[in-house]
């Protein structure tokens, strides 16, 4: 695929570190200093220039491009590079919301994936300060989806019980599963079957909304 990411700082150089490996990414950075450290460190095209005017993005090749993130410093830069790319059609478009105020004006702009570090970032600190047992490994719109992993107390009740028996329990909620099993003694990841038995330790991967999770957890336990 091709990639054209707006901003080479540390999230854009994080970005390209994890995607030129598979992927064709340009860069889009103003400081020359920046484009020549990730060419060289990235082996990516860097363009030296500014996101926001229509010549540089089409100097990148926007017509060919896939996906379009714009990680730029600025909201009001971020957005102006979202509305261009929603000018040439492009299909999937990121964005770093600094100021979530921003959220309608990028949606407006055509942004397809709006990421907010204050709202993560909240969202983080709260839900670690109140269920700090749950580590949560990916959360979907504002926790609809999540994925967590939690670990089974030694005082279970749930401790030598199998994953049916779990399940069944009247108190599990019905629109939360259980993906896996992680056991640290043993080192191995187990894909839980309806005999497969809990034991203590174990690290339980949950799927489904956030409240569910929480409800899982309190079941699992007590």
């Amino acid at each position: 695929m091709n990639i054209l990411i707006a901003g080479g700082g540390i999230v854009g150089q994080k970005i390209t570190q994890a995607l030129s490996k598979d992927h064709n990414v340009i860069v889009i950075e103003q400081e020359q200093a920046l484009c020549e450290k990730i060419y060289s460190k990235y082996g990516a095209i860097a363009i030296q220039g500014d996101a926001t005017n229509i010549s540089t993005i089409r100097e990148a090749g926007i017509e060919k491009i896939d996906y379009a993130l714009g990680v730029m410093r600025y909201d009001v830069k971020n957005l102006v590079f979202s509305l261009l790319c929603k000018n040439f059609g492009i299909k999937n478009i990121f964005v770093r919301m600094r100021d979530p105020e921003y959220k309608a004006a990028y949606e407006i702009a055509g942004a397809t994936n709006i990421g907010s570090a204050v709202d993560m970032l909240t969202q983080k600190f709260i839900l670690d300060i109140q269920n700090p047992e749950i580590r949560r490994v990916t959360s979907l719109s504002d926790g609809k989806a999540e994925v967590s992993i939690v670990r089974i107390p030694h005082e279970s009740s749930m401790i030598n019980k199998s994953i049916k028996t779990v399940a069944e329990n009247d108190k599990f909620p019905q629109d939360c599963i259980i993906a896996g099993l992680f056991d640290s003694t043993k080192d191995i990841f187990i894909v839980p079957r309806g005999n497969t038995l809990i034991e203590a330790g174990h690290q339980v991967f949950l799927v489904g909304s956030r409240d569910s999770i929480t409800k899982a957890y309190k079941v699992l336990s007590k």
